[in-house]
């Protein structure tokens, strides 16, 4: 019988199409960079036929190395997901579970979220991702992630999604502003506006926008942010105006300023909160008793 590849060497494989780089690679795998090497050669030996393009400048895939590596990460997330299988089999939230959380989100809800977790299930061992995300559907596509917690839609094939609550956007601007003061502003008045904004790759950026129904050109972006935090000390300067969602407002984002806040007359102007997870994940059941366990912290 002739040798199969191994599940380590597949992983191996997997890393350094990812990181680009045998270096980098061999730590995420927490192994060193010759162990890695080793393993990757046995690997090109034992399916004959070499998979990496190796020169002094950089690393490349062959044409059938791409492929292999797709295949391959389609065989490593069926391993976890059988193991996680035998594990579900067990009471919910008595084992691991990674989630991915976008950065809009995670610093509003996590801090309650797990310490009611941690009241409630001890045993549950929840690891936490926070990256944009395009970023976090990538690694939940490649089993990296379990389940993810952002804003919907979002574009992904082969998941489903559960949707949580609704997130309202309201008008933050500085004193002195022609919109500032006012009990409730309507979205038509954005503009022609100075709208601070999440630079593109944020989802809040578009969910923001398309709330108010609004497109790029109807308002002028003086400033792109990587934060909610800098983009609201921005209009606590008086630089423009922006839309906040109101978890960030009840988790006091806008502390220690003088901006004004107004809520929109009309109805919907928000995103949805929801979870999304992999179509064939054996958790299914655990995770939508998670996407409940989250409502109700929110409803608190």
């Amino acid at each position: 019988m002739s040798r199969q590849p191994t599940l380590k060497q597949l992983r191996y494989l997997c890393a350094v199409a990812e990181q680009g780089h045998f270096g980098q690679a061999a730590r995420a795998c927490h192994v060193s960079q010759s162990t890695l090497s080793a393993g990757i050669l046995e690997l090109e030996e034992t399916l004959g036929t070499p998979l990496i393009e190796r020169n002094s400048r950089q690393l490349l895939l062959t044409n059938l190395g791409e492929d292999v590596v797709r295949r391959s990460r389609d065989i490593l997330s069926g391993v976890d997901d059988l193991v996680t299988l035998c594990a579900a089999s067990s009471e919910p939230f008595a084992g691991k579970m990674r989630l991915g959380v976008i950065p809009t989100v995670a610093p509003f809800i996590l801090p309650r979220l797990l310490n009611r977790l941690r009241e409630e299930y001890p045993g549950f061992q929840l690891f936490i991702r926070e990256d944009l995300s395009q970023h976090l559907v990538g690694a939940l596509h490649h089993g990296e992630l379990d389940v993810l917690l952002l804003a919907l839609p979002f574009p992904a094939d082969g998941v489903e999604t559960m949707d949580l609550f609704s997130d309202d956007f309201l008008l933050a601007s500085p004193p002195g502003h022609e919109l500032a003061g006012h009990g409730k502003v309507r979205t038509t008045q954005l503009k022609g506006e100075g709208l601070l904004l999440l630079e593109d790759g944020h989802c809040l950026r578009e969910h923001a926008l398309k709330a108010c129904k609004l497109r790029d050109s109807d308002v002028s972006v003086p400033y792109q942010a990587t934060s909610l935090n800098t983009i609201v000390q921005m209009v606590a300067n008086g630089i423009g105006i922006t839309l906040l969602p109101r978890m960030a407002l009840d988790a006091q984002i806008l502390s220690g300023t003088n901006v004004c806040v107004s809520e929109f007359t009309e109805r919907n102007v928000a995103r949805t909160i929801g979870l999304m997870w992999r179509r064939k994940t054996p958790r299914r059941a655990e995770l939508r008793l998670l996407g409940e366990f989250i409502r109700g912290c929110h409803a608190e």
